[in-house]
C-alpha cells in the first residue's frame, strides 16, 4: 500500500516562500518515487484558533459527557488531529520567524496536543507521565533561515528556538525526534554566493529524503 504524505505549510508569505519551494520539490519527487496520496494543510494562509479555557475545558471533558457547545469548540482539533492520523509522513514547512516557529504553526501544535488523543498522562509513571498515542510517522521539516549558524555547533546555535520546539513537539505527530529530518535554507537576508548555495543544497537534499521516504 502506497504511503501518504501530509504537506503542512506555515510561512505567512504565499509567493516568493522558501520553505513553499521545498515542499513543491518534496512533492514532486515523493509523486515521482511512487509515494501515495498527498493532503495540504496551510497554517500560514489560514492560521487555526489560539485555545481559550474553553478549549481547555472541552479537553478534560469526558467525551461521553461533552456538550454539543464543547464539540464545536474541538471540531477543528479533531480535524487537524485526524490529518495526522492519517498520513504515513508529515512534510513541516517552518521558516525561522524571529528564532522560533511561526505563530501559527505554535497554534497548530497546540490543537493537536490533545490528552486521551495524542498523548496519555498518568502520574504512576513517575517522572515521566506523558506518553504519545500516535507512532510511526516519519517528519521531514522543511525551514528557511535569514541568518546562518543554527545549526548544533554553529554560531548562532543559541538562538535556534526552532528545532528544539518542533523536536520537543514531534511526539505529539507520533514521530521519533531522533529520526527527524531537517532540511534548511540559510543566508537569505545576504543574498550572495552562500544563499544560493544553501539553496541549492537544499534543494538536493529535499528531493532525496522525499524519494527515500516514498519508498
Amino acid at each position: 500500500m502506497s504511503k501518504k504524505l501530509l504537506v503542512v505549510h506555515s510561512s505567512a508569505r504565499e509567493n516568493r516562500s522558501l520553505t513553499r519551494d521545498l515542499a513543491q520539490t518534496f512533492e514532486d519527487s515523493w509523486t515521482a518515487s511512487g509515494g501515495g496520496a498527498v493532503a495540504h494543510r496551510d497554517v500560514g494562509v489560514n492560521p487555526p484558533a489560539i485555545i481559550s479555557e474553553a478549549w481547555i475545558d472541552a479537553c478534560f471533558t469526558d467525551p461521553a459527557e461533552r456538550s454539543d457547545a464543547q464539540n464545536a469548540v474541538l471540531a477543528e482539533s479533531d480535524e487537524l488531529v485526524a490529518e495526522i492520523v492519517d498520513a504515513d509522513v508529515i512534510a513541516l514547512c517552518a521558516p525561522m520567524y524571529n528564532y522560533s516557529m511561526p505563530a501559527a504553526l505554535k497554534a497548530w501544535f497546540d490543537l493537536i496536543a490533545r490528552i486521551g488523543v495524542t498523548f496519555s498522562f498518568d502520574l504512576a509513571r513517575g517522572d515521566v507521565p506523558i506518553e504519545p498515542i500516535l507512532s510511526g510517522k516519519k517528519l521531514v521539516v522543511l525551514s528557511s533561515r535569514g541568518e546562518f549558524g543554527f545549526a548544533e555547533g554553529g554560531e548562532r546555535a543559541h538562538l535556534n528556538g526552532l528545532d528544539p520546539a518542533i523536536r520537543a513537539s514531534a511526539h505529539y505527530l507520533g514521530a521519533d525526534a531522533n529520526d527527524m529530518e531537517t532540511i534548511a535554507i540559510e543566508y537569505q537576508e545576504f543574498g550572495d554566493a552562500r544563499f544560493d548555495e544553501s539553496v541549492a543544497k537544499a534543494q538536493a537534499r529535499t528531493k532525496d529524503v522525499a524519494a527515500q521516504v516514498a519508498a
